[in-house]
């Protein structure tokens, strides 16, 4: 994480771009470096990102944990976005927390991901997801799309000429009022529609 004399984050993280990406999911920004599990997406272990990804691809929402180590399985994690042809990246490249907290509600995006150029290393995908409100804001502004309601997709024609579907998913935050089965019914629609289910 670096931080600038104005209290900004930039990601830490590079784009995660399988060779077959078929499907883009974004977040918003990473948790402070203090609530991280590993060193990738989805770092919380309070977050259910992963262990909706389980429930969805192999019915078992423990499947990315290890137990022994209390964190989750990165080396598995990254053989299954690999594998499923699923990139992760999120909208805010820059950031400044208003609160000290995760929330989306305290993040001011400074400066958004450049989607021209994480698009261009994924000339097969189609589809980009959103993993709440927020995001869905900043990728309706970057592609000129009205904002989805959650669960629905929105179409745009992107500069390159492909047609962009663009779904806005439930956050997978504990804090979003919603059982995890019933996201996962959600993200399993979203995954079946872009083909790698």
């Amino acid at each position: 994480m670096n931080l600038s004399a104005d209290m900004t984050e930039i990601h830490p993280w590079s784009p995660f771009v399988p060779m077959n990406a078929k499907v883009l999911i974004m977040g918003t920004f990473p948790p402070k470096p203090s609530r991280w599990s590993m060193n990738f997406y989805y770092p919380n272990r309070q977050n259910d990102f992963w262990r909706i990804m389980g429930l969805v691809f192999y019915n078992d929402p423990f499947i990315f944990w290890d137990e022994a180590e209390k964190r989750f399985n990165l080396e598995r994690i990254k053989r299954f976005l690999d594998d499923k042809g699923i990139a992760l990246n999120d909208t805010g490249h820059e950031v400044r927390r208003l609160r000290d907290n995760a929330s989306d509600k305290f993040l001011e995006i400074v400066r958004p991901v450049d989607l021209g150029a994480l698009l261009a290393d994924m000339p097969g995908c189609n589809v980009i997801a959103t993993t709440g409100e927020k995001a869905a804001g900043v990728i309706a502004q970057l592609t000129g799309t009205d904002v989805p309601r959650m669960g629905e997709e929105k179409d745009a024609i992107w500069t390159d000429g492909r047609r962009l579907r663009i779904f806005r998913m439930p956050s997978t935050s504990r804090a979003y009022p919603l059982a995890i089965a019933r996201k996962a019914d959600y993200y399993r629609s979203l995954f079946d529609a872009a083909g790698v289910l």
